[in-house]
């Protein structure tokens, strides 16, 4: 929200210094964003007239003005600028005056007399534009000092709002948090209605139930079109950092900027009646001010003239009813519109505009009626008129409705930490707009309309602290005990997860948890995706199910920038629909390209493969002690034949699918753009991180004894397959089962592999005999051959 100051000091009559005004506003929670001086010391700076403008003879860019500054003769200006022409009213820096760091004096310029400076309003500290002279209105007094014409020395102050507090985006509101931090009183709103005086009018309706509950208008007759904004009214929209267009449309800006209420101005002329709200239409479309067509859906409101959409509600007007240069007959508007009904609408037609902004927040129900009579009164007082009477559709119990709120007295001491007086209590609630009624053990006290935010018992407490003075709270460190809590043992740790991938050389990386719901559909990954009502952008529209495709778009983004290895993580939370409430998982992913090891000179270069990112999965799951088996998969984004589901095995051997490793499959590479091959897993944190609690157990005091079996088996067979076979078949005296070898080549049959396997056995009662050993062999060699077709190697 940015103001002028001076139009602050308008409504509040704080005799704070300017430095004093943006520290109390800073302190009090209204955060000064920026300060801009405006017009300082323009003493000697008055309103002047150029009577003629003749070509310099020695400078084609430079001019000889006569110039009529209210004295007895007019003064002879040298001056450059594009703009000046005679007949033009501009600002005139005389001798002596100071403009910036320049001292004006009498100067010869090309060998003709100057006798003074005329000045853009760049170099009278007014504006930034320094393209040509400051034009000022034909009727502009001249001879007056500039400061008393514009109202100078100013201040443009913006601050910087919380979502909260949308009271505050009208300078009235800001008023009353000043009121109450200086201990001034808010001048009373000259809003006194307006009697009519004609009998012209439009009838208005409302078809929208409690989205939109309020709607007034009122039909001005016989308007000058020629009126000009005035100069104050003109300037305090420059400083409020909005460009005057009309007068007409200049007064529904300016009262937005005062009160906070959004109006509109329609040409009456091009209006047929009734006008209305209701919910838009399949079909329908509006061109807007801004010269777009908007095809609104279903969740919109819009403004209709005998049921002709006409405007978007509380976002922007028509194009086809707007006033203009040759408008007389003016139908002004103001309503209020639920929050829920407006928020998100604008964002979704890429606009933001000042009204959808406040609506968005909540606007005073109460001020349309009050916004309509302070437009009439400018604008009879302006432009002329006649005014018909104020048409209303109200529909009352749609309207939010202030609840009184309790604010306790030992529950105000116990959450500040100290007492704060009754009587400063009373006032500061008083002076910020609020109804209070004193009670025994504190006060019921009743927010204003405008006042959305306070609602609980906490709010008020927080309008006491900051008004108060969050520095008048003494700090107190909390008293009491802290309970420590141990880390559970049935859980290894989020931070020994994320240090070991940092030890394997992976980055950590954060990315959204709403995607763009193409890039699901491409990883097919859509089902189940949760839709955002709201969102960002349309890119960032559904929640992710996934880690896996934020992660990947990572990584193309830092290919695309010439880094040609690339190993990112991350740990957060992926979404499905379900009946109630999305559901929520923990899942940790990680993503790699590039080279296998970083390149240096004692490792030759070497692709990475999926044995690479197995093993560090493996070093995950070695954090918990889990045991990880690995099963073909079908994943649509997955290579067939380089990946695999994860699958963590129970005491049992039995196993649950946790997720997924490998390669992506090619297409989906391409559909990425991307042209290196990607390797990557995705798991549910849970159950990677799931630890079985410890338990001891005696070491066998017997020797163990290895074996060695070497078997030939069709290449299709996988070991995973083979070990659980074999650990079967061996019973409770196999201790480990180790693959050490494998061959394919010479010597074996095509489409089979050799593997060769280590056994170790012990028993924990006795000292294993040959024929112990020798009974275990042959059951895994028969259980080999049986289901999985092995046989010995010769």
């Amino acid at each position: 929200m940015k103001f002028s100051e001076n139009w602050l000091r308008q409504h509040v009559k704080t005799t704070a210094t300017r430095e004093e005004l943006a520290a109390t506003l800073t302190a009090i929670g209204l955060e000064v964003e920026e300060l801009t001086p405006l017009g300082e010391a323009l003493d000697g700076v008055v309103v002047a007239r150029i009577l003629s403008a003749e070509k310099h003879p020695q400078a084609d860019k430079l001019q000889v003005c006569q110039v009529d500054a209210g004295l007895d003769a007019p003064l002879q200006i040298v001056c450059g600028a594009p703009n000046a022409r005679a007949g033009l009213v501009a600002p005139l820096a005389t001798i002596g005056t100071t403009v910036g760091t320049l001292t004006i004096k009498a100067a010869k310029l090309r060998g003709v007399d100057s006798n003074g400076m005329l000045c853009s309003a760049k170099e009278l500290g007014i504006d930034a534009d320094a393209s040509g002279l400051l034009e000022l209105p034909d009727d502009a007094p001249v001879g007056t000092p500039l400061a008393d014409y514009l109202g100078l020395p100013d201040a443009a102050i913006e601050l910087k709002l919380t979502p909260n507090r949308a009271d505050c985006f009208g300078v009235r509101g800001i008023a009353f948090d000043v009121a109450a931090a200086t201990g001034c009183e808010v001048e009373p709103l000259q809003a006194e209605p307006v009697a009519a005086v004609s009998d012209s009018a439009m009838a208005v309706e409302l078809n929208a139930g409690s989205d939109a509950p309020r709607f007034v208008a009122r039909v001005i007759e016989g308007v000058d079109p020629a009126a000009k904004t005035p100069v104050w009214m003109a300037q305090r929209l420059v400083r409020s950092g909005v460009r005057p267009v009309s007068f007409l449309v200049d007064v529904t800006q300016y009262l937005m900027l005062e009160l906070g209420q959004p109006m509109h101005a329609y040409d009456r002329d091009l209006l047929k009646g009734p006008v209305g709200v209701r919910h838009a239409r399949a079909g329908e479309a509006v061109t807007l001010l801004n010269g777009d067509e908007a095809k609104p859906d279903a969740g919109f409101l819009v403004i209709t003239d005998a049921d002709r959409v006409v405007g978007l509600a509380g976002i922007m007007g028509g194009n086809d009813t707007k006033v203009g240069e040759a408008t007389r007959n003016v139908l002004l508007e103001a309503a209020h519109f639920a929050p829920s009904a407006i928020i998100g609408r604008s964002r979704k037609l890429g606009l933001h505009t000042d009204a959808a902004h406040r609506f968005e927040r909540g606007v005073d129900p109460e001020l349309p009626r009050i916004a309509i009579e302070c437009a009439t009164r400018l604008i009879l007082d302006i432009a002329g008129g006649k005014p018909g009477p104020v048409q209303e559709a109200l529909l009352a119990e749609h309207l939010p409705q202030p609840q009184p709120v309790l604010l306790r007295r030992a529950r105000l001491a116990r959450v500040l930490g100290t007492q704060v007086a009754d009587a400063e209590v009373t006032r500061i609630l008083t002076a910020l707009g609020l109804a209070v009624e004193a009670i025994a053990d504190g006060w019921q006290v009743t927010p204003p309309a405008r006042r959305f935010d306070l609602a609980i018992e906490e709010d008020l407490i927080e309008e006491i602290a900051r008004i108060h003075g969050y520095d008048a709270i003494p700090a107190t460190l909390p008293g009491g005990s802290t309970r420590l809590i141990a880390p559970s043992e049935s859980r290894s740790s989020e931070h020994d997860l994320r240090r070991q991938l940092v030890a394997r050389d992976y980055l950590e990386a954060i990315n959204f948890a709403f995607v763009d719901a193409d890039l699901l559909k491409t990883w097919q990954l859509d089902a189940g995706g949760v839709a955002l009502a709201n969102p960002l952008s349309a890119e960032l529209g559904v929640m992710r199910t996934r880690l896996l495709p934020g992660l990947a778009a990572a990584l193309a983004r830092n290919v695309a920038r010439q880094q040609p290895r690339v190993r990112l993580f991350e740990l957060g939370r992926t979404f499905a629909a379900s009946e109630d409430a999305p559901q929520e998982t923990r899942r940790v992913a990680a993503v790699a390209c590039g080279k296998a090891a970083a390149e240096q000179w004692g490792v030759a270069d070497r692709a990475l493969d999926f044995h690479d990112i197995k093993g560090d999965l493996d070093s995950l799951a070695a954090l918990s002690g889990a045991v990880l088996e690995y099963r073909a998969s079908k994943q649509p984004f997955a290579h067939p034949g380089r990946s695999a589901d994860v699958y963590r095995l129970d005491e049992a051997g039995e196993g649950a699918c946790i997720g997924w490793i490998g390669q992506l499959h090619p297409r989906l590479q391409q559909a990425l753009g991307l042209d290196v091959d990607v390797y990557g897993f995705e798991l549910a944190l849970d159950a990677l991180l799931a630890r079985p609690l410890p338990r001891a157990k005696a070491l066998s005091k017997y020797p163990s004894v290895r074996r060695d079996l070497a078997f030939v088996v069709p290449e299709a067979v996988s070991w995973a397959a083979m070990k659980a076979t074999a650990e079967t078949a061996a019973g409770p005296i196999l201790r480990e089962l180790r693959l050490f070898d494998r061959y394919a080549g010479k010597g074996i049959e095509s489409g089979f592999k050799s593997l060769a396997i280590g056994l170790i056995l012990q028993d924990e009662s006795r000292t294993l005999e040959d024929r112990d050993v020798d009974a275990v062999l042959a059951g895994v060699i028969a259980a080999l051959g049986k289901e999985h077709g092995a046989s010995m190697r010769g």
